[in-house]
């Protein structure tokens, strides 16, 4: 046991190219490797040169065209994948999911293509949903296109606003050189489905400008293929609503508007920078290296390409730039565990008084939160020993774009030991005293989606056990102090309201203990009293431990008795038409997903002896304080769970660790001589890393 802590179709087919038979084999783990910068660009050639799709560079142009939004790895379905796993022979298909928008014409919508066979792609067909929804136009992420579109209608509608915002805060839109405005969009865009209007909080722009809102925000309409029909429909400033541009400007210009005057910011030391100021109380240096982990006798694990491999764990992985990393074939001691683990969403629900933070409800795979995994800086974000791996991601671009260390793997000491016990043989000495060092294989990745900053790690234990877990850490989103806000959060600086937030992240975690066909069981501790057996008269009160088999899947949605649709657990039986918990069209389509969770367990089928997924929901709630100025910092803004064996194996599968120390008294209960028995070498040797500091930054 192990326990969890369009509307048309279309196909063109060529003539395929066989592989090249003197190619090296590659490793199994292959299968689920991401697509390397050589078959993404073949899968863009191949969709731009079919005249019958009728794309156009994502880059430039009008909005109202067909375009490639996404290119990223279609993993094979599970039963092709499981059997070349176990016997070999014909690798499967590998194909590649591309992302359309057909925004050229009559019924514009966003179409999901499976494009292969690579390395050579020939043919596609479209990718059907469950219960063949289609997906609107409106309902399409956010591209860099429209985004310049937006700052430049935002900038044009506010013009009659300069005076206002030149008085008020120093900076402006217009020729503003080094003293610009600039803004933060939110989500969902509007209040219904077919809405595309979007609340700009504007703001200063400094460094750490997610900490300078002015005061002002604007509802633009952005619906419309054809920027020259957008418009603002309403605006929020200081606290008050107002119907137009126009409005808000004549108010200004009679003298009749409250102004929120901002002070000038510093040039050194401002409050969102990470520039040190001040000093610790105690004095105890700062201004040199403190602890490091190193590598004194070499890696402890192995990488093949996507294959890592650490004491009794392999595991295949990948980076998507969709939601984010995934595991596959997770295996201990040559057995699989786990078919897949998987990021599947991470969601921040936002209060306040202004409307930009009472609208905000972020779903970041909305935002393709896997393609921001930008640079992973060494001795910092990772150790210096980490191995660093790149990524690559053909996300609203037009080509693949190099992500430098996007993930890093490290051995981690945990700094308790996995296992130790002191004998004591009360008498002034002991039996003996046996410890195992604690250590963890990382594997990291990051996702800036804009303000937020979330560290993705796996933990690989000695012992069987496997931890999934995301830190916190970036600027929270913020808005304009009113009075009214505090309702809804913490002032954390002048004119700076910290709103109140709850992140909730959802995992996929296709377990295959034992093969594939399982069962779900609950236990939980009851208590009893009862007679005392061997004193009449006496009582005894003991816990008991109850089991449930959970034999349908509404049974097995966690807690019971709630409104869905965030479970802390679900098990449902896997389908492939099921992939995924979210989309990346959820976050601009709320109402009416092409993904809806509660489907997955609506039809109520027996869990008993089958293919089984546990989709795990973690999370917490932030109400922001000042110690969230510049950063929310890490400690005490980290969930996850745990994988853990449960009499699955006959003992600790980490007694096959050699890093044990065992010292027994030669003399007891004197103590004076001792045998120390240890399997690595008595000494760890220098501990140093000789490379100094560096860091690109670009992608």
């Amino acid at each position: 046991m192990w326990l969890l802590g369009v509307p048309w179709a279309l196909a063109l087919l060529v003539t395929a190219v066989a592989p090249d038979p003197s190619a090296a084999p590659l490793d199994p783990a292959s299968i689920f490797a991401d697509l390397s910068p050589a078959e993404l660009r073949a899968v863009r050639t191949f969709l731009m040169e079919r005249p019958e799709l009728g794309l156009a560079p994502s880059r430039g142009g009008p909005l109202a065209k067909n375009s490639l939004f996404l290119v990223e790895l279609l993993p094979p379905p599970k039963r092709v994948a499981l059997r070349f796993l176990a016997h070999g022979g014909r690798r499967p298909r590998r194909e590649a999911r591309a992302i359309v928008f057909f925004g050229a014409q009559a019924e514009p919508n966003v179409t999901e293509l499976a494009v292969g066979p690579l390395p050579r792609p020939s043919s596609y067909q479209v990718l059907g949903r469950k219960g063949g929804r289609v997906v609107p136009f409106w309902a399409r992420p956010m591209t860099q296109l429209e985004y310049e579109l937006l700052y430049e209608a935002l900038v044009g509608a506010v013009a009659p606003l300069e005076p206002l915002l030149r008085e008020a805060t120093g900076f402006g839109f217009q020729n503003c050189s080094g003293r610009c405005l600039t803004f933060s969009d939110i989500a969902p865009r509007g209040l219904g489905p077919g809405e595309r209007r979007t609340w700009l909080v504007i703001q200063r722009f400094v460094e750490g400008y997610f900490l300078h809102p002015v005061g002002l925000e604007v509802l633009l309409d952005h619906r419309d293929p054809d920027p020259r029909r957008w418009t603002v429909r309403q605006l929020w400033y200081n606290g008050r609503y107002f119907g137009s541009v126009r409005e808000l400007a004549e108010l200004h210009a009679r003298g009749a508007l409250p102004l929120a005057r901002l002070p000038e910011p510093p040039a050194r030391h401002l409050f969102s920078s990470y520039e040190p100021r001040g000093r610790f109380f105690t004095g105890t240096p700062s201004e040199v290296h403190g602890a490091k982990v190193c590598e004194p006798q070499g890696r402890r694990y192995r990488l093949r390409g996507n294959r890592l491999e650490y004491g009794g764990w392999s595991l295949a992985f990948r980076l998507r730039s969709s939601a984010g990393l995934q595991l596959f074939d997770v295996r201990f001691g040559g057995e699989r565990v786990a078919y897949e683990l998987s990021v599947q969403e991470a969601i921040a629900f936002y209060g306040g008084h202004s409307p930009a933070a009472m609208q905000t409800k972020y779903m970041d795979a909305g935002w393709a939160m896997g393609a921001s995994s930008y640079e992973l800086a060494r001795g910092v974000d990772c150790p210096e020993t980490a191995t660093f791996l790149d990524a690559h991601h053909l996300l609203d671009a037009d080509g693949p774009v190099r992500f430098v260390h996007a993930l890093c793997i490290f051995e981690l000491p945990t700094g308790v030991p996995l296992r130790r016990h002191f004998d004591n043989d009360f008498q002034g000495g002991f039996n003996f005293y046996a410890g195992l060092e604690g250590r963890a294989l990382v594997l990291r990745t990051t996702s800036t989606v804009y303000n937020y900053d979330y560290i993705w790690d796996f933990l690989l234990y000695p012992n069987g056990v496997l931890e999934a877990k995301v830190h916190a850490t970036g600027y929270i989103h913020a808005t304009f102090y009113t009075p009214q806000g505090r309702r809804y959060g913490s002032r954390v600086h002048s004119h700076l309201l910290g709103n109140l937030h709850t992140h909730l992240v959802h995992y996929k975690v296709d377990l295959d203990v034992a093969g594939t066909g399982n069962s779900f069981e609950t236990m939980d501790i009851r208590f009893e009293n009862i007679s005392n057996p061997w004193s009449v008269g006496a009582r005894v009160v003991q816990p008991w431990l109850h089991r449930e088999p959970r034999r349908r899947e509404r049974e097995a949605a966690l807690p019971l008795g709630r409104a869905p649709p965030r479970y802390h657990l679900a098990v449902t039986r896997r389908h492939e038409n099921e992939p995924s918990s979210s989309s990346i069209y959820t976050q601009n389509n709320p109402w009416d997903p092409p993904v809806t969770f509660e489907s997955f367990i609506r039809d109520n089928e027996t869990i008993e002896d089958q293919d089984l997924v546990a989709w795990v929901t973690v999370g917490f709630l932030h109400v922001p304080h000042s110690e969230d100025v510049p950063n929310t910092a890490t400690p005490g803004n980290a969930v996850g769970f745990f994988l853990r064996p449960f009499n699955f194996f006959d003992e600790d599968p980490s007694v096959a660790s050699r890093a044990t120390v065992i010292v027994r008294p030669l003399d007891p209960p004197t103590c004076s001589r001792l045998e120390i028995q240890r399997w690595t070498p008595p000494s760890p040797g220098p501990c140093v890393h000789p490379e100094a500091f560096t860091y690109n930054g670009t992608y």
